[in-house]
C-alpha cells in the first residue's frame, strides 16, 4: 500500500468566488470541498452587494492535481462563480525572498563621505595592510555563500541553477531568521567540477563560509575535497555533512530509549549518493561495526564491479565485512536500525518485521518515506521521517545554522570530524534525557535552544581542535 498525501501548507489555494445572497450556498461550497478532499483553512468575506457576496474560500490540497480537482468541482456547483485562484505558495516567493537592507543610514554628505569615497579609502588601505581585518570591516564576517549546480535538487533532481535559485533563497531566510546569518545564494550555470572550484575559489574573499548545496554525487565529493584543500574558510556540504550530523543526533538519542550500544548495532542504509555515505561515515566514526549499504543494484560489497564510482569503492571496502550480496529488503534481516535515503515506497511491511526486536527505522525520502509510517509503526519502536506532519522530524535545519554560526563566531578555517561529532552531540542534548521517549528523540526545528547549543559546542571543539582562526 503507498502512502496517501495528506493536504498541507505547500499546497494552499484561495478561490475567491461570487456567490448569489443564497440561504445554504456557503454549506454546499463547503461539502464540495470536503468531498473531493480538501481541507478548508479560512473563509472569509471580500465584499458584498444588494445580490452577491464576494468570499475567499483558503484550501490545502495534497499536490498540484489535486488542487485542479478542488476548483473542478467548485465550478461545478450552480449560481457560483470563481473570480480568480491564487496559490499561496507562488504568491510567497513573488519577486524573490529575500533582500538587502542597509545598517546605516545615509542622510547627508557626511555620512556618504564615511561608508563611500572618500573616507572608504582608509578602510580598504588597513585590509590592505592586514587581510584578516576584512572580518572586522565588513560583512565577511557574518556572510556566508550558499551555492549550487542545481543538478540535485531536493527530490527534483537536475533542474539547473534558475529553477535551483528558490530554494537557495529560502535557505538564505533560514540561516538569518535563524542565526541572525547573511547568506546569499549563487547558482552557478556550469555543472564542471573544476569550473565550480574555481569560481568558489574565485569569490570567497567576501565569505567568512562556504555552504555547498544540491549539487549531485558523486561530482560534490570531489568539490568539496578540492576546496576544503585551497580555502582557509570552511566548506561544508550540507547534503552530505547536515543529513549525517541530524541522523546521529537522532540515533544517540534513539540508543538511549531502547538500550542499545553503537557497536552492538547492524545498520542498513538505502542510498548510496551524498546523505548516504556520509551517514555511513559518521557512523564508522561513532563505533558502528556493522553496515551495509544499497543502492539500486543492491547491497554494495567489496568486488561488486556494477553500478560503481569511487566513493561506493570506499563503502565497499570499509562496510559489510561479511561481503553479505543481495536486495534491500534481504540486507534487513536482523538489522536493529534501517536509514534510509533515497526514495518513497520501496519497503514493505514484511520487509520491516525481518528487523531486529525495537527496531529503528528513519525513513527520510521526502516527500514520500521509504515506508509508510502508519504502516511502519506498529511494528518498529522507533520511527522517523523527514516530514514535519509526524513526530521526529529529522531535518537539516537543526545543524546548519547553528553550525555555521558557531563557525563565524570562531572563524574556523574548516570543519573537521570532531566539529561535525560535537553538533550531532549538542543537537541530542537539547532535549533532556528525562523527557525521551519513542516520539521525541530529536528536538523541534522551532526549538531556540537548537541553534545556541551547536553554535556553542562547535566553536569549542573548533577551538579545542586548533582549527579556529581567532583568539578567544
Amino acid at each position: 500500500m503507498h502512502m496517501q498525501l495528506i493536504p498541507g501548507p505547500g499546497y494552499t489555494i484561495t478561490i475567491r468566488l461570487e456567490m448569489p445572497k443564497q440561504v445554504g450556498l456557503f454549506s454546499s461550497v463547503a461539502s464540495v470541498i470536503n468531498k473531493v478532499g480538501g481541507d478548508i483553512c479560512a473563509s472569509d468575506i471580500v465584499k458584498t452587494s444588494s445580490s452577491s457576496v464576494f468570499r475567499d474560500f483558503t484550501v490545502n490540497a495534497r499536490d498540484d492535481e489535486h488542487e485542479k480537482e478542488i476548483i473542478e468541482a467548485v465550478k461545478k456547483i450552480e449560481g457560483v462563480r470563481i473570480v480568480h485562484v491564487s496559490d499561496r505558495t507562488f504568491l510567497s516567493h513573488q519577486g524573490g525572498k529575500i533582500e538587502i537592507h542597509n545598517k546605516l543610514p545615509i542622510k547627508d554628505r557626511n555620512d556618504l563621505s564615511r561608508v563611500y569615497t572618500p573616507g572608504v579609502a582608509r578602510i580598504c588601505m588597513a585590509i590592505y595592510n592586514d587581510r584578516q581585518k576584512a572580518y572586522r570591516y565588513t560583512i565577511k564576517r557574518n556572510s556566508i555563500a550558499i551555492i549550487t549546480d542545481g543538478t540535485a535538487v531536493l527530490g527534483l533532481g537536475d533542474i539547473g541553477p534558475e529553477a535551483a535559485l528558490p530554494v537557495m533563497e529560502g535557505k538564505a531566510m533560514i540561516f538569518k531568521e535563524f542565526a541572525n546569518i547573511d547568506a546569499f545564494p549563487l547558482c552557478l550555470s556550469t555543472s564542471k567540477p573544476d569550473e565550480i572550484v574555481n569560481t568558489i575559489i574565485n569569490i570567497s574573499p567576501s565569505f567568512g563560509g562556504i555552504n555547498l548545496e544540491d549539487i549531485s554525487a558523486p561530482r560534490c565529493f570531489v568539490i568539496e575535497e578540492k576546496l576544503k584543500k585551497e580555502l582557509d574558510i570552511p566548506v561544508f556540504h550540507d547534503d552530505q555533512h547536515g543529513t549525517a550530523v541530524v541522523v546521529l543526533a537522532a540515533l544517540l538519542n534513539s540508543l538511549k530509549v531502547v538500550h542499545k550500544k553503537m557497536e552492538d548495532l547492524k545498520v542498513v542504509i538505502s542510498g548510496a549518493g551524498a546523505a548516504g555515505i556520509a551517514c555511513c561515515k559518521i557512523l564508522i566514526e561513532t563505533g558502528v561495526k556493522n553496515i551495509i549499504v544499497c543502492d539500486t543494484s543492491g547491497s554494495i560489497y567489496e568486488g561488486r564491479t556494477n553500478n560503481m564510482n569511487p566513493a561506493k569503492k570506499w563503502v565497499s571496502e570499509n562496510t559489510n565485512q561479511d561481503k553479505f550480496k543481495g536486495s534491500l529488503p534481504d540486507a534487513l534481516s536482523g538489522a536493529d536500525v534501517f536509514i534510509g535515503v533515497s526514495t518513497g515506497n520501496i519497503l514493505t511491511v514484511e520487509d520491516i518485521k525481518k528487523m531486529a526486536g525495537d527496531s529503528i527505522v528513519f525513513a527520510l525520502a521526502n516527500p514520500v518515506p521509504e515506508i509508510s509510517p502508519d504502516e511502519a509503526l506498529p511494528f518498529v519502536r522507533i520511527m522517523a521521517t523527514g516530514r514535519s506532519d509526524y513526530p521526529n522530524q529529522i531535518n537539516n535545519m537543526l545543524c546548519f545554522p547553528g553550525l555555521f554560526r558557531g563557525l563565524l563566531d570562531s572563524r574556523a578555517r574548516m570543519v573537521n570530524e570532531e566539529i561535525k561529532l560535537a553538533a550531532a552531540k549538542a543537537i541530542a542534548s537539547v532535549i533532556d534525557e528525562k523527557d525521551l521517549s519513542e516520539d521525541y528523540i530529536i528536538p523541534s526545528i522551532f526549538n531556540k535552544r537548537v541553534v545556541q547549543a551547536v553554535a556553542s559546542a562547535v566553536e569549542e571543539e573548533a577551538y579545542r581542535t586548533g582549527v579556529a582562526g581567532k583568539e578567544r
